[in-house]
This record gives structure tokens, C-alpha cells and sequence, in this order.
């Protein structure tokens, strides 16, 4: 940086750049050093000095760059700009280039739906005349059929002896119109319902403490369960079950209660519980 009294030296000079290039040079400094500090390219630097504005670029960053030289050596910053023969910033103009006469507007519009017309009627004439006659009722109704259901066939009268041959079938005198065609239906034939799998639910009357396990070994339930609240298990979901203090436990299998005797031993019950919801004894 330099001095007042040295930037009052070049307030008389012609024109910024050659200002800018004495200030420069009173100060020691020289491009390479102005472009590391004020970061720009050496080039720039130069045209700067020269006053080639045409090299830098639009008038407003012209105007930044010689703002940061002047402040930088320390030039007052509204006479480099006064001096600087630059052009005022005007904002670019809008032209546009896809400008659509009206008319043009209107053709293009009239074009495509005339398109669309004669696409649907491509597509629609040929479906309208092979499905003309479902419609017109010259199509005889089919009939349909269950697949379960097997049609009644023509008796045959059976041979009486060995090596007889059977009665031939007399045709009817009048041949009777063709039946209708069959149309198998997927409707499924209504089986009854299998019988509901039992269900295993547990009342506590008192504490017990239980440890519940599913078929596979996971645990369900390990805990202290309080008096008065019950648990309800589906089939499958247990595999066995230990509880404690079991006289005050009532076991009941699909609403019929389950005897603990055979399974109890100091009043704590053990058994398992089978895939079908049946109280079982454990098996070692």
C-alpha cells in the first residue's frame, strides 16, 4: 500500500490505467505481485493499465476489477471510475425466437386432432365389425356348464353273451338341432367348512409365574402374571408351557377346561401343546 501524499502525486495524469501503472510502480509492486494479491490473472492486470476494455469483458466487471486495483494502492476509487472510459451497464434485451403466429396456432391445433380422429378410427372400425354380431342377436346364447359337472352321456346297451355283439342305437326319425356350446365356468363348487382349530386360554385367579416357549424354541411369554388377567393363545403359536403356582391358573381348550392334575407336580405344571391346540404330556 502507498501513502497520500504519494497517490497525490498522479492526480493529474491523462487517463486510470497509466494512473493505476504509477501507483503501482511508486509502490514497489509489479503485475505478479497485484495478481496474487488481488487474485487475478496477470493479462487482466495488464489490460487494465492499458485500458483494454474490450479484452475484459462486459462494462460491469470492468468496473469491479478497477475498483479493487484502486483500493488496493490505495486510489480513490470514484476518480479511476470518472476517468475510466467504460460503458454504462445496460441490462441485456429479451428477444424472443419462438413466437407463433396465431393462425399457425389454430393449424397445428386442427392438425393433431385430425390425427386423433383417424387413429381412434383405425383402431375401432376393425373391433366394431368383429364384434358386430354378439351384438345383433343373430349369435345363439352359449350355454354354460361347472366344471364339476360331467354331462350325461347316450346309454349303451351292454352285450347279453360273450361274444355278442351289442344292440345298435336307433337313431331318432327327426335329428334334433345341435345344443348349444358348452362354456366352462370357474365358479368353485362350495365345500363345507373345515371345523375350527381349538384355542388355549389361560385365567388367573392368583399370581403365577409362567414361562411359555413356541414349537421352535423361542420364547413367548417368560414373566409374573397378576391375578385377574387372562391370555389366549391360536394353534400353533405354542409349543409349551410352564406355570407356576398352577392351582390358581384355569387352563381351558376351545372353551372346555383342561384337567392340570396329570401335568402338575408341586403345583407347578408342565405339558405341551400340540399343533392342533391339544394339551399333551412333555415328552423326554
Amino acid at each position: 500500500m502507498i501513502d497520500d501524499q504519494t497517490v497525490s502525486a498522479f492526480e493529474t495524469a491523462a487517463g486510470c490505467g497509466q494512473r493505476l501503472r504509477q501507483a503501482r510502480e511508486a509502490a514497489g509492486l509489479t503485475l505478479d505481485d497485484v495478481g496474487q494479491r488481488l487474485r487475478m490473472p496477470v493479462q487482466v492486470v495488464r489490460s487494465l493499465e492499458e485500458e483494454q476494455w474490450q479484452r475484459l469483458g462486459a462494462p460491469v466487471f470492468v468496473r469491479g476489477q478497477l475498483r479493487s486495483y484502486a483500493k488496493l494502492l490505495g486510489v480513490d476509487e470514484r476518480e479511476v471510475l470518472a476517468q475510466a472510459q467504460v460503458g454504462p451497464v445496460v441490462p441485456p434485451t429479451l428477444v424472443s425466437h419462438t413466437h407463433t403466429p396465431r393462425a399457425r396456432r389454430i393449424a397445428e391445433n386442427l392438425g393433431r386432432r385430425a390425427l386423433y380422429v383417424g387413429i381412434t378410427a383405425v383402431l375401432a372400425v376393425p373391433v366394431w365389425f368383429a364384434t358386430r354380431g354378439h351384438f345383433d342377436g343373430s349369435a345363439p346364447a352359449p350355454s354354460t356348464a361347472s366344471l364339476d359337472v360331467i354331462p350325461a352321456t347316450v346309454p349303451v346297451t351292454p352285450p347279453s353273451e360273450a361274444g355278442t355283439a351289442p344292440t345298435a342305437v336307433a337313431e331318432p326319425a327327426a335329428a334334433k338341432p345341435a345344443p348349444a356350446p358348452y362354456i366352462a365356468s370357474l365358479t368353485p363348487v362350495p365345500r363345507p367348512a373345515a371345523p375350527a382349530a381349538a384355542s388355549l386360554e389361560l385365567s388367573f385367579s392368583g399370581d403365577s409365574w409362567v414361562d411359555i416357549t413356541a414349537p421352535d424354541g423361542s420364547t413367548v411369554e417368560k414373566a409374573l402374571i397378576k391375578a385377574g388377567q387372562t391370555r389366549s393363545f391360536s394353534p400353533g403359536q405354542v409349543g409349551r408351557m410352564v406355570l407356576g403356582n398352577a392351582t390358581v391358573v384355569e387352563v381351558q381348550q376351545n372353551g372346555s377346561k383342561v384337567d392340570l392334575a396329570p401335568y402338575q407336580r408341586a403345583n407347578v405344571a408342565r405339558f405341551q401343546v400340540s399343533s392342533e391346540g391339544s394339551v399333551v404330556p412333555v415328552s423326554h
